[in-house]
């Protein structure tokens, strides 16, 4: 059991094979052998535990049918989180009444149990996104978790449609920023940077552009813009390294841009660090833009939503 467990086991488990309460005592004594990580929760080693292990242990002292949800699941997932030290875990309402969290575990009693969960070695968590929407929950602001959705659905670790599943089985009270997010992200907004101009433009006065356009001059393919004013002939899109998944997917977005140049196409470029900091600078730019792209003729450029 200490091999399967990666050496973390219940007291019930200790008792269950053989030990006394007296001999599992003095091996967690001072300086014994043995470390408590949690109340009736054990670790057969000492030192520091390793990931794994505080998981395992969380799980231990959750109880059966407990999966580990949030963060915590997310970065199962291989999916890129905020440092958290925090491992949340969802229990059975009825289950969790009268435990409160310990330590490093919080307790999420709910009513809706996953039915579906995924298991690595004795760990279980949820899936994507049940625990993008738990997520919401362990995070200071909007801004965080728009991110977090953002990227889970760029880098393909779930869709646009999974969510919205999971949104319409989500307590309303509870599902207020992923409702939020997912609205975006629908709207074609992929990062937190293209998120933060989108909501400048749209307190900031200017005319309403179109989001996510992809722009063709005939059946050509110019490229796509975080938004579009036709009449115009400005775009506006986000620079930042951060969210492009490689190298060359950076390089391909200066060759479009030059590209868009080329045909008429006046590209505003802002960095996310511009659009935070300077917002005034940023529609201020816009806004001169669209003046001077008002009077130059109409360009034979048509766009299309983003799908």
């Amino acid at each position: 059991m200490l091999r399967k467990q990666d050496g973390v086991l219940g007291r019930a488990q200790a008792l269950g094979h053989g030990l006394t309460r007296r001999q599992l005592e003095h091996r967690i004594r001072p300086g014994g052998p043995w470390q408590r990580l949690l109340p009736g929760v054990y670790l057969a080693v000492t030192g520091t535990p390793t990931r794994q292990q505080l998981e395992i242990a969380a799980l231990a002292y959750a109880g059966p049918g407990s999966a580990i949800t949030g963060l915590a699941a997310l970065r199962l997932h291989g999916i890129r989180v905020p440092d958290h030290t925090v491992i949340t875990v969802l229990v059975r309402r009825n289950r969790g009444r009268g435990r409160a969290g310990q330590s490093f575990v919080r307790l999420a009693p709910t009513t809706r149990m996953p039915e579906r969960v995924c298991v690595t070695g004795p760990v279980d968590f949820t899936m994507v996104a049940r625990a993008i929407a738990d997520a919401a929950r362990e995070l200071p602001s909007l801004r965080e978790f728009r991110a977090l959705v953002a990227d889970s659905v760029q880098q393909r670790f779930c869709s646009v449609d999974v969510l919205a599943r999971e949104l319409s089985n989500t307590p309303r009270k509870q599902s207020g920023w992923l409702r939020q997010a997912l609205a975006e992200v629908a709207d074609g907004v992929r990062s937190v940077a293209e998120a933060d101009l989108r909501d400048l433009i749209m307190r900031s006065g200017l005319p309403r552009p179109m989001f996510n356009a992809r722009l063709f001059a005939g059946e050509r393919f110019l490229g796509a813009v975080d938004a579009w004013w036709p009449d115009a002939a400005v775009a506006a899109e986000v620079d930042s390294r951060e969210w492009h998944l490689s190298p060359e997917d950076w390089e391909r977005t200066l060759v479009r841009h030059t590209r868009m140049g080329r045909y008429g196409i006046l590209v505003q470029h802002f960095t996310p660090r511009l659009i935070r900091n300077e917002p005034g600078q940023v529609v201020a730019d816009l806004r001169a833009a669209l003046q001077g792209g008002r009077v130059r003729p109409a360009l034979d450029v048509r766009a299309r939503p983003a799908s």
